[in-house]
């Protein structure tokens, strides 16, 4: 298990429920990461971007990514993520309600880099936000983790 510094995680999410029920599993599971939340696809991009309301703001080392969002959808942010050189490596988590094979197939053809639905019972969706962290912060190599200040 890693000791290292928490990570910065962008939730994409409308539903003031799913938000909660994320805040929640990061509370319940002893989530040290720092949790961003933005409510549409448009703040979503202007988060990464450091743009408007979110001038400063850290880079995301991981993103949550909710399919059905007002302003962009998440198809739509996702296709923006991937296409810029500087966003790519972040890796993208499509969370979602959608089981629909078409939803799938084009979160993968858009390079996300995983795709979950998200359960509807609340024990099993505080589960599968644990085992999201784990996964991302004790398993993987993250883009970026290892650098130290001013250097690659």
């Amino acid at each position: 298990m890693t000791t290292g510094q928490p990570i910065e995680v962008l939730l994409v999410e409308d539903d003031p429920g799913d938000e909660l029920i994320t805040r929640e599993a990061f509370e319940d599971n002893k989530i040290r990461n720092n949790l961003h939340v933005v409510r549409d696809g448009l703040e979503a991009l202007d988060f990464v971007y450091q743009r408007g309301a979110h001038v400063g703001a850290p880079r995301p080392d991981l993103v949550l990514l909710d399919l059905n969002l007002p302003k962009y959808d998440g198809r739509q942010v996702l296709e923006k993520l991937k296409g810029d050189p500087e966003l790519r490596s972040i890796p993208v988590v499509v969370l979602t309600t959608s089981s629909a094979e078409e939803d799938i197939l084009r979160s993968y053809s858009l390079f996300a880099n995983a795709y979950v639905t998200k359960p509807v019972d609340l024990d099993r969706f505080m589960e599968v936000i644990r085992q999201i962290d784990e996964f991302f912060v004790t398993v993987v190599r993250l883009p970026g983790r290892a650098r130290t200040p001013g250097g690659g």
